[in-house]
């Protein structure tokens, strides 16, 4: 049970990465002076951003959860700090998804942006880039550097909670886009 919960939050992980991918080529697109992908990526979104950003930080939640409580890895100093990041952005997108209010979008982004700049923090750690402090040492079994998963070689939770931020960080994007009037 355990080992397939984690090969579905890995399988997520990748189709998330896949959209981001999908998100980063309409992006360049759009630098390029092609406006089509973008006009039709933001039509196909319209009104469903902050859902979007919901369901990502819901699950991202529920994952984190899981890890911790049911399949027992305990979470490092780094963990938590990505977590108070995440699970707020789980009710701050709800309330304002449910009542369409899109202007809130601009104020959440700092959260999927910091908790981005601690999971590839962390990804440095797991990596041998950047020494663990005596802080990650003490905090969890490991420290930070533990790779508690490791599926299909690259996907770690640090790897997972920065596709996370990152979705969470382009549907809020879009929602600013929705606040602003119809799109283009």
């Amino acid at each position: 049970m355990t080992h397939d919960a984690i090969v579905i939050f890995a399988v997520l992980g990748v189709a998330g990465q896949i959209v981001l991918l999908g998100f980063a080529g309409v992006g360049i697109a759009a630098l390029l002076g092609v406006r089509g992908p973008l006009d039709a990526v933001r039509g196909a979104l319209w009104g469903y951003e902050l859902w979007l950003a919901f369901l990502v930080a819901a699950m991202a939640t529920g994952g984190s959860l899981f890890y911790s409580e049911i399949a027992g890895f305990v979470p490092c100093e780094l963990c938590w700090y990505q977590r108070i990041c995440m699970y707020p952005l789980t009710i701050l997108t709800l309330l304002p998804a449910l009542a369409s209010d899109y202007r809130i979008a601009r104020y959440l982004l700092p959260l999927p942006v910091v908790g981005a700049c601690i999971a590839v923090y962390q990804i440095l750690i797991e990596q041998g880039v950047v020494k663990q402090t005596q802080a990650c040492l003490i905090s969890a079994p490991g420290g930070c550097a533990t790779k508690w998963t490791d599926t299909f070689g690259y996907l770690t939770i640090p790897v997972l909670t920065l596709t996370a931020f990152a979705l969470a960080f382009a549907f809020l994007v879009f929602a600013c886009f929705e606040a602003e009037g119809s799109p283009t």
